[in-house]
């Protein structure tokens, strides 16, 4: 699927808390594992270079530092598509470590450009000292709310799943006021209805083992409370679910679970 991971860094310790993922999915499928710096100012080359080199190293990576006038967002997404069948992985704060809107960041940048899905994690604190280490991606868990949008993101999902020899899970937290979709009511039958056809048909139609889950709640609220009781998982969602609303990442599930589920997301905008 992917044989190479990009994984920007800017210097700062929130910038680099996604390595631990990159690692273990760098070892689990032999991708090369690639550090980046874009470096804007000249006189900081040498000592971006440095840095960029020595974190490389500690992760058996390839360190690369690039000097651009362009946009951060851009020059990481050129970078990308230089070597084919490459995942950028990156943390959605960096070097002020500021809890500033993801509206603003380099990772919803790049994800308005469009292109291939990326690999996004929220950095904690520097005093909750970051990701422990990760040993090995064991699930790939895909929220679908009965919406073409939601299972958009399906085909790569699985073959993301295929690729880390992870199992997939697929869940659906509804409201109890909700539909599942415009056909299908609200009501604990026909949600694992829904849910279980889904996971059976990604089984049969991808060759992944899947299971499922019903949630019951907000969204934003139920899914990262499941994530947080998954160990080792993956998220993989597309930024827009339920009729398609043209919304900004804050406030969203996906932002939601940004925050509160302490795993990476496989993102698009849909």
């Amino acid at each position: 699927m992917y044989s190479r991971i990009l994984v920007p860094v800017d210097g700062s310790p929130f910038s680099e808390q996604i390595l631990p993922f990159a690692l273990a999915i760098a070892r689990a499928t032999g991708a090369e594992l690639d550090v980046a710096r874009v470096v804007v100012d000249l006189p900081d080359q040498q000592e971006a270079k440095e840095h960029t080199e020595s974190l490389a190293a500690r992760v058996g990576g390839k360190a690369l530092c690039i000097v651009s006038h362009d946009d951060v967002a851009s020059t990481i997404r050129a970078e990308a598509e230089r070597v084919p069948g490459t995942l950028v992985a990156l943390c959605t704060h960096g070097r002020s470590g500021a809890m500033e809107a993801i509206l603003g960041s380099v990772a919803l940048r790049m994800l308005r450009q469009g292109g291939a899905p990326l690999l996004v994690y929220r950095p904690v604190s520097s005093a909750a000292g970051g990701a422990d280490e990760v040993s090995k991606v064991r699930t790939v868990i895909v929220p679908l709310d009965g919406s073409p949008t939601s299972e958009s993101i399906v085909p790569q999902a699985a073959e993301l799943a295929r690729w880390l020899g992870a199992r997939l899970m697929v869940v659906s937290a509804i409201e109890p006021s909700q539909r599942v979709s415009d056909l299908v009511t609200s009501g604990d039958v026909l949600e694992s209805s829904y849910v279980h056809g889904k996971a059976a048909d990604i089984a049969e139609r991808y060759g992944v083992e899947v299971g499922w889950e019903v949630l019951h709640g907000d969204p934003k609220e139920a899914i990262p409370s499941f994530l947080r009781t998954q160990p080792n998982a993956v998220l993989a969602m597309t930024t827009r679910g339920r009729g398609a609303i043209e919304t900004a990442i804050v406030g969203s599930v996906t932002a939601a679970c940004l925050r509160g589920s302490g795993v990476p997301v496989f993102t698009r905008v849909a």
